[in-house]
């Protein structure tokens, strides 16, 4: 990136601005263009000079944040990072930031947060390098009637190709993952197959997220616990902090969710659930690799080629980030380039009927 990434930080704390702004100031790829206590002096800065990427605080006065959101989206879509309290009622508020097209959280706790965010220095500088990747103008609703397999970058699949046996659909994904998710459940029927799914998300997150799409879908989403059947018409969601593996139990597959160390920087880790089910699925698995930044999931997804399984990686121009995609096809990994649009009918034609 030739030009530094312009940042805009706006939190009504003193406390956060400050060392947020120090954070910064010592970045050669970062500039820090201002900050702000509330959203309507936000405005204000933005006008002078508007930033590549904003630092957006959820709870602050005159304007909450998620307003100032939706009217950014809704008039110069801009990356923005999300700096929440880790709570349960902030956890709906910002899953519905993310839903209207915010690019990554960034979790601070009510508590000792200038410690904690100086122990988080770099988690935040990436969320910032990250969300600066982000292309926001080109989501669009996906039509409830699925696109014509012919949009795919091979031979189109068919039923005929299809194995009899009940399949397992693995999807990972990280930025931009939270909408595009919520376009590809919502266009399924109850009749999908069994999904398992890693969205990179911060600890208590993932449990609101899992009950807004669930609201929204017609198959049935929730967080994951061990133990869960992995079944068709249900998607399960790996919870924040906590790894998520498939394992199969007799006939049946089921999901093992447990702590472990990050990896690939993340936990849950797109790798560790791919991984998983190469093992225990092999050719009765579908694996996607979604929009992202970085590699998580690449050499899962190539795994899971080599096991069998039919693999697809979302195309750069419906991505948010073409990262992790990108790296699997680079890997070798992807047996099919799709747009997101395709990505549900793709799902369906592995239905059994």
């Amino acid at each position: 990136m030739t030009n530094k990434i312009k940042v805009l930080i706006v939190d009504d704390s003193a406390v956060v601005r400050q060392v947020l702004s120090d954070m910064l100031s010592g970045q050669k790829d970062i500039e820090l263009i201002g900050t702000a206590s509330d959203p309507l002096f936000a405005v204000n800065k933005m006008r002078e000079i508007w930033p590549d990427v904003i630092i957006l605080d959820i709870e602050m006065p005159r304007m909450d944040g998620l307003t100032f959101l939706r009217k950014i989206m809704g008039s110069r879509p801009t990356p923005v990072v999300i700096c929440s309290s880790l709570t349960e009622k902030g956890a709906e508020t910002t899953v519905a930031a993310l839903a209207a097209g915010a690019a990554a959280i960034f979790t601070k706790p009510q508590l000792g947060v200038k410690a904690f965010l100086h122990q988080s220095r770099d988690e935040l500088l990436a969320a910032i390098r990250e969300a600066a990747l982000a292309k926001l103008t080109r989501l669009s609703p996906l039509n409830k009637t699925a696109p014509n397999k012919s949009q795919l970058n091979q031979a189109p699949l068919n039923k005929s190709m299809i194995k009899t046996t009940e399949k397992v659909v693995a999807i990972g994904t990280s930025t931009g993952g939270t909408v595009a998710l919520e376009q590809i459940l919502t266009c399924l029927s109850p009749h999908s197959p069994g999904i398992v799914i890693v969205q990179h998300m911060p600890e208590k997150f993932t449990a609101a997220f899992a009950q807004r799409l669930n609201s929204l879908s017609e198959i049935e989403v929730k967080e994951a616990q061990s133990g869960d059947r992995v079944r068709p018409g249900l998607a399960l969601l790996a919870p924040g902090g906590q790894h998520m593996t498939l394992t199969r139990n007799g006939a049946f597959y089921q999901v093992e969710v447990k702590a472990g160390p990050a990896v690939n920087r993340h936990c849950p880790s797109v790798d560790v659930l791919f991984r998983s089910v190469s093992k225990h699925a092999g050719k009765n698995a579908v694996g996607f690799l979604l929009t992202g930044m970085g590699d998580d999931g690449a050499r899962g997804l190539l795994e899971m080629r080599e096991a069998g399984a039919d693999t697809f990686a979302q195309d750069e121009a419906s991505s948010v980030v073409f990262g992790m995609p990108k790296e699997a096809i680079k890997r070798g990994a992807a047996m099919y380039i799709i747009d997101l649009a395709s990505v549900p009918e793709s799902i369906m034609s592995y239905s059994q009927g």
